[in-house]
């Protein structure tokens, strides 16, 4: 968690290490009053055995009010009591979400008299029981925040359990309390499994079930020691409300598949659904991979405030019977090439979840089999989607055209009920959606048939807005599509001279009949851009519009360094104490398109990681030229000055500027393209 520290300031604060603070804490020394009672009190010698206490053995599903609030005056006893009467109103809790938890800033600054923690008796005038009362007398569970430090992540230094474990559980247990997050902020440098160890004895020693939630952001890779430890575990830093922090995080908790499972979880951070920073689209794909990832699923919205496609989205019960299948199983990547990612879930029913997911910002084609995810043999197979909320039947082709950042979620299952499904169809698109407004665009659609029975009355239609134009030039219609077989269909597509750049929705539509008559409908939503050729000669890119960005932390700043997490909080781009008034500023993992309609010949820039991140950071750059890699440099730090970085991108339609980690993780990677130019 990083509260209201700045990123650099929280690993500085973590990793703070003095004789002073140690000879405090009673870690240097003989031991003060306050670390005395945890010693006095954990067990003697022998290790803690193995949790199987029958807590968490489906990922933990539930609210944390940190992702919306912060530390805000709106986090408090009000706040807390409306979550728990929405989850009760909205089905939310009937959907499997039980866990109402509280973050950081719920204390006072300092303890008691008796070195008890102090409820804030502004936010929660009733104190902590009354609330846990008052949520478990809707059949909830209350969670609570700490740091396993002196004090906790927030920059107002709320105290933190380091020494007083035994008492502060204690305090939880008594006030009703069935979940605990433990944070890592400035823990003093103790040992991590140390600390956390003592917390789980200390829980353990109230005699109530609390689940435990390790939040020491991955980097003493807890899911190599936690399992006996925790019921959860933090495998990333903290996510953000954006599609780069979401993406940067998933693809680090992706390649723990096998430390999952009930009872101990990877936890690639909260929720973000619903917050306002991403797409409806964004948010579907968001909370897909984190259901196919057996994730926790802790909602970090403000309930009170959020939109109905939000709760569409977060009590889709088809999607979170993925998440809390009992079996256990992370799902596990079986293709990623390209930005298409085919991840595969095995099933307590023998059946798999496949998530086709698409990160990049076109349409995508992602195909698999049913062989590749794992099922048997058969003659056919059952493919339930699971935002359609259809079922259909494949020959064994799992295969979809994605829409941009978009994820579509199956249940494909070997079974004897495929007959009554009409055929799964494949709706396709070939030809580019990047349209200059007046000139026309050439599409090519196609209707493929992928499932053991024949589509009948095939029919194709493609819309877009109502002042556009969209011809169809062949036959949109087919009598019958035998297995493997398509309705491909050309159209032309213009949009009329003055439309203004940006994003509009083209929808292809396909309507057909099963062999014993039922009527199906397949649809694809599709976003068409409307772009401007980019000027004659030299241009900044600071200063030119993007097709796209992605972005790891905060977004992508023009003419600035990346800052924190606001809009426009950044500073001059200044790599080794040389300024550049021009260029982006970026954070890994960062992807910025630009349209240059075949026309342009060069991008140049100098590139290095910012000064403003002091010693630490770590990045590396590359030019990409439609699908091909023209330039990249090799991993550059801060102590090195900014590195020339030229590419020829002649005859390429969009030229792609990517800032990566360089391969050794994401810790304050603060980027700059300075002087960044195109020449056409």
């Amino acid at each position: 968690m990083r509260h209201l520290l700045t990123r650099t300031t929280r690993r500085r604060v973590v990793g703070a290490l003095t004789a002073g603070l140690l000879g405090t804490l009673g870690l240097t020394g003989p031991a003060p009053a306050a670390h005395a009672e945890a010693t006095a009190q954990a067990p003697a010698a022998p290790a803690a055995p193995a949790l199987d206490d029958g807590l968490a053995l489906t990922p933990p599903m539930g609210f944390n009010n940190w992702n919306s609030t912060h530390c805000r005056a709106e986090f408090n006893e009000e706040m807390v009591k409306g979550i728990a009467d929405i989850f009760v109103e909205k089905g939310l809790k009937d959907a499997g979400y039980q866990y109402v938890n509280l973050d950081d800033c719920w204390a006072l600054p300092a303890r008691d008299a008796n070195g008890k923690l102090v409820p804030d008796p502004v936010r929660f005038p009733g104190g902590i029981k009354a609330v846990a009362d008052y949520v478990h007398a809707r059949g909830l569970k209350l969670g609570i925040y700490t740091s396993a430090g002196t004090k906790t992540c927030n920059s107002a230094g709320f105290p933190g359990a380091l020494g007083h474990e035994y008492s502060d559980a204690q305090q939880f247990a008594d006030w009703g309390v069935d979940y605990l997050k433990y944070d890592n902020c400035n823990n003093q440098g103790m040992d991590a499994k140390l600390r956390y160890t003592t917390m789980r004895d200390a829980l353990k020693a109230t005699g109530r079930p609390i689940v435990y939630s390790i939040c020491e952001w991955g980097e003493n890779k807890p899911w190599e020691w936690a399992a006996d430890v925790g019921h959860l575990w933090r495998t990333t830093g903290d996510i953000s409300d954006n599609w780069g922090s979401m993406l940067s995080i998933m693809k680090q908790n992706l390649p723990l598949a096998q430390y999952a499972g009930p009872g101990q979880w990877n936890d690639p951070d909260m929720l973000e659904v619903g917050n306002g920073g991403m797409t409806d689209n964004e948010y579907r794909t968001h909370f897909s991979m984190w259901s196919i990832m057996a994730a926790p699923l802790l909602i970090g919205s403000d309930l009170r405030s959020v939109s109905e496609e939000t709760f569409d989205i977060l009590g889709n019960r088809e999607v979170i019977a993925v998440d809390q299948d009992p079996l256990g199983k992370q799902g596990a990547v079986v293709s990623s090439e390209g930005g298409r990612w085919v991840v595969a879930k095995e099933m307590k029913d023998g059946s798999r979840a496949v998530a086709l997911f698409n990160e990049t910002g076109s349409a995508q084609r992602i195909a698999t089999t049913a062989g590749a995810v794992g099922l048997p043999e058969a003659d056919a197979y059952t493919l339930r989607d699971l935002w359609q909320h259809k079922s259909y039947n494949t020959a064994g082709t799992i295969s979809a055209t994605v829409p941009a950042r978009g994820t579509v979620l199956l249940r494909v299952s070997a079974d004897d009920k495929w007959a009554k499904n009409p055929p799964a169809v494949e709706l396709g698109l070939e030809g580019s959606t990047l349209i200059e407004a007046g000139k026309a665009a050439a599409l090519t659609t196609s209707v493929t048939d992928l499932g053991r029975t024949p589509a009948k009355r095939v029919s194709a239609s493609l819309g877009g807005p109502a002042d556009w134009t969209v011809k169809a030039n062949s036959p949109t219609t087919a009598g019958v599509l035998p297995t493997g077989r398509a309705l491909r269909t050309k159209w032309t597509v213009t949009a009329p001279a003055g439309t203004p750049p940006g994003s509009y929705e083209l929808t292809l539509k396909a309507s057909y009949r099963s062999p014993s008559g039922t009527r199906a409908e397949s649809v694809l939503p599709l976003t068409a851009s409307v772009v401007v050729a980019p000027p004659s000669g030299t241009s900044y890119l600071g200063d030119l519009p993007w097709l796209s960005t992605t972005n790891g932390w905060g977004p992508v700043e023009r003419n600035t360094s990346n800052g924190e997490s606001a809009a426009g909080d950044g500073n001059p781009l200044t790599i080794n104490d040389v300024v550049y008034a021009k260029g982006l500023g970026v954070h890994a993992e960062s992807s910025i398109e630009y349209y240059t309609g075949k026309a342009c010949e060069t991008v140049t820039a100098q590139v290095g990681v910012d000064d403003e991140e002091g010693s630490e950071g770590s990045v590396a750059f590359e030019i990409w030229a439609d699908g091909t890699k023209a330039a990249s440099t090799g991993v550059l730090t801060n102590a090195q000055a900014a590195q020339a970085l030229s590419a020829d991108v002649t005859g390429a339609q969009v030229v792609r500027l990517v800032t990566t980690d360089g391969g050794d993780g994401i810790t304050s990677d603060h980027g700059d393209w300075g002087d960044a130019r195109l020449t056409c």
